[in-house]
């Protein structure tokens, strides 16, 4: 029996690198990928940044990008929200045309000025409206106004017009989140019925730690409203658990979520209540080493992606290891990232691309658009010398992601 033991182990040693070649090649071979830069140039006062696109349908869908520009001095300065739009999938670019009047600061008193940012535009199939939902944010001067509230704000885009309605906010009575909750940076998921599952996070009022939670929502084509909310999740690190995104893959929801010091994930059958969030791994049982920037979904109707930053990647001059953008496919059974599967979405070239956003555009391609953020850290946060120095112009990227085969669920979500 030993004698016949020892060639199956030896076999079965020498074919397990080959299944995880083969594994990794199937996972590659599922897309290619194609990077536009739909503009460049940099005033060294202000960058673009939080740019993400929403699909208007048609013969030839129109694409919608929103973005702003950030005043590099200081902490999260933004200014009025700003469109970008192509009629040709991508071939040409129109913008970026400021929508001041509907989507920029609101005087609210006593030196106070509110503003929308973290904005990610997505079509809603039953009302027929491209919804675009961000959060508020309030200033005094050119600072963050000290232990502000903060609200769910939304608008609808009128793609004959190309305008915007001004800016309204989410009502809630909910006592966790009617002090300082909002929709920043989310990805939603759009159920069948109409129904909009949103994840938000918030914190209560003199709490310094933020808790996630999916909100399930109506809307008529006029007015977002919350019909019912999940269980909150957080972690007692740091700043706890915010800038949830949501996806839906194979009837199961899965969530992903920010940290200052890991990212996490979190998974539910109802996409409203949801597991005991982990650490994202690879599938070899290492951490991830994305942490303090968000994560978002790629999800086709045969595979699911995670997009991400990381450490470990030869980018330590990079603020918060925030290039380059990866995109690795998961396992959704197990909840790790293929390790194998990784390729890089957008190059670095010195600047931040933590920030970004992903587009269905149609069944064979999904996009995810970012701009190369100029600031650095510290108290030199303006100077933005090291992102030049490795060539960074505060591009506006698109990366394509072509799939081989179609993506039949993309208007479904």
């Amino acid at each position: 029996m030993t004698s016949h033991r020892f060639p199956f182990l030896l076999g079965l040693i020498l074919l397990v690198p080959s299944l995880i070649t083969a594994a990794a090649r199937a996972s590659t071979s599922a897309y290619r990928l194609s990077l536009d830069t739909l503009s460049e140039g940099f005033d060294r006062t202000t960058c673009w940044v939080h740019a993400r696109a929403g699909v208007v349908p048609g013969a030839t869908p129109a694409i919608v990008l929103t973005l702003q520009k950030l005043q590099l001095t200081g902490n999260d300065v933004f200014f009025a929200l700003n469109e970008m739009r192509s009629d040709d999938l991508g071939k040409t670019w129109s913008g970026p045309t400021e929508h001041g009047a509907t989507l920029g600061r609101r005087d609210a008193g006593n030196g106070i000025q509110v503003g929308v940012s973290d904005y990610w535009p997505k079509w809603h199939a039953q009302s027929g409206k491209l919804l675009g939902i961000g959060h508020t944010v309030h200033y005094a001067g050119d600072k963050i106004a000290h232990d502000a509230p903060r609200a769910t704000a939304y608008s609808i885009y009128d793609p004959q017009e190309r305008t915007w309605t001004p800016w309204t906010t989410l009502a809630v009575d909910d006592p966790d989140l009617n002090f300082n909750a909002g929709a920043g940076c989310s990805q939603r998921v759009d159920l069948p019925n109409g129904d909009i599952l949103l994840p938000v996070y918030f914190r209560r009022r003199g709490e310094k730690v933020l808790h996630s939670v999916v909100l399930r929502c109506a809307f008529d084509g006029k007015t977002l409203r919350i019909l019912e909310r999940g269980n909150a999740l957080s972690v007692p690190i740091d700043r706890g658990l915010y800038e949830p995104s949501l996806t839906l893959f194979k009837g199961r929801f899965y969530l992903t979520l920010r940290n200052d010091r890991a990212g996490y994930v979190a998974t539910s059958s109802d996409g409203v209540h949801f597991s005991k969030p982990a650490i994202w791994t690879w599938d070899d049982g290492s951490e991830l080493g994305n942490y303090n920037t968000q994560t978002h979904w790629v999800t086709h109707s045969d595979r699911l992606y995670l997009a991400y930053t990381r450490k470990g990647a030869n980018n330590d001059h990079v603020f918060r290891h925030r290039a380059p953008l990866f995109l690795g496919e998961v396992n959704p059974e197990t909840l790790t990232v293929i390790k194998s599967s990784e390729r890089i979405l957008v190059p670095h070239r010195g600047a931040r691309l933590g920030n970004f956003g992903v587009t269905e555009v149609n069944e064979k391609e999904t996009w995810v658009t970012v701009t190369e953020w100029m600031q650095t850290w510290g108290p030199n946060s303006s100077d933005y010398t090291i992102p030049m120095k490795y060539g960074s112009n505060n591009a506006v990227f698109a990366a394509r992601i072509h799939w081989s085969e179609p993506n039949t669920t993309w208007n479904a979500r």
